[in-house]
């Protein structure tokens, strides 16, 4: 009798812990909706930017944003210190250093827990705070002056970017996208310029590191803006993944209670029915 009361007790208590998962999931997905409505995209900035930089001939511009002049790959790995988020961050650290066994490179970790997970591997690396929505541009700005900076000295050339992306609430994938050099995240270009007969106040190359760097920093923040985003997601599918485990746990329970409480009516039955039969010989 004991068993079988805590067989019930289990099954009241995920019962309770699958109302408030359900609870949680509608959280997730109010914020996902209300965070995507929230998201500023730069549409007329991008227009400008790869208008100018789409119609020159960028091979004719020797710019380290442009045509690199080192051979050090920096690969930056944007995870989430939120919990409850699945195997995300794992699986963005994994495709960086993944993509840093095919060339010599640098690890720029952003957040906490991604870099737990580094340090698990015992990988090196550079750290970055992780996301905070309040301050989400100026850390943007932030990582573009340090990536600036190394191009500068020499210490990177190309530079890729992997982060998760949410293009629903339940699909999402972890992207790798190339920021430097420009001109090789496979955007089209327009037809070319000739600028020969133009009087310019600064050189086509200077115009195009300035463009560069604002479109760099402005890049960054959208896909902290997206990553950011893909938290809410990836927080929604893992607790429906909870959920069902949850539900098949109490199938079984309850498929147990029925099979013990069956058990236990019929070991009284037969106990009756011997209880009787004694009974009545004893009658005789």
């Amino acid at each position: 009798m004991a068993f079988i009361n805590e067989v019930k007790k289990d099954i009241d208590f995920y019962h309770g812990l699958s109302a408030i998962l359900k609870v949680m999931k509608g959280i997730a997905i109010s914020q996902f909706h209300m965070f995507e409505k929230r998201i500023k995209t730069f549409d007329k900035f991008n227009e400008i930017v790869e208008g100018f930089l789409g119609s020159v001939d960028l091979e004719r511009i020797r710019h380290p944003f442009i045509n690199p002049t080192s051979d050090i790959l920096g690969i930056v790995a944007v995870t989430s210190d939120a919990g409850l988020l699945g195997g995300l961050n794992m699986r963005i650290i994994n495709t960086a250093l993944s993509a840093l066994t095919k060339a010599k490179g640098k690890l720029i970790i952003v957040g906490e827990k991604g870099a737990v997970y580094a340090r698990e591997k015992g990988v090196s690396f550079v750290h970055m705070e992780g996301i905070k929505e309040e301050y989400m541009l100026s850390q943007a700005i932030g990582l573009r002056n340090y990536i600036v900076k190394e191009i500068a000295k020499g210490d990177l050339g190309k530079v890729k970017i992997i982060y998760p992306r949410a293009y629903s609430l339940i699909t999402q994938r972890v992207e790798n996208e190339t920021l430097l050099p420009y001109g090789k995240q496979g955007s089209p270009h327009s037809s070319r310029l000739d600028l020969d007969g133009f009087i310019l106040e600064s050189s086509v190359g200077e115009v195009a590191e300035y463009l560069v760097y604002l479109w760099l920093g402005k890049r960054i923040y959208e896909i902290f803006n997206m990553s950011r985003l893909s938290e809410f997601a990836a927080r929604y599918t893992h607790l429906e993944d909870c959920t069902k485990k949850i539900e098949d746990l109490d199938k079984k329970l309850k498929f147990k209670y029925f099979r013990l409480q069956h058990e236990l009516t019929d070991r009284g039955m037969r106990e009756l029915f011997a209880a009787r039969l004694i009974y009545g010989r004893k009658k005789n």
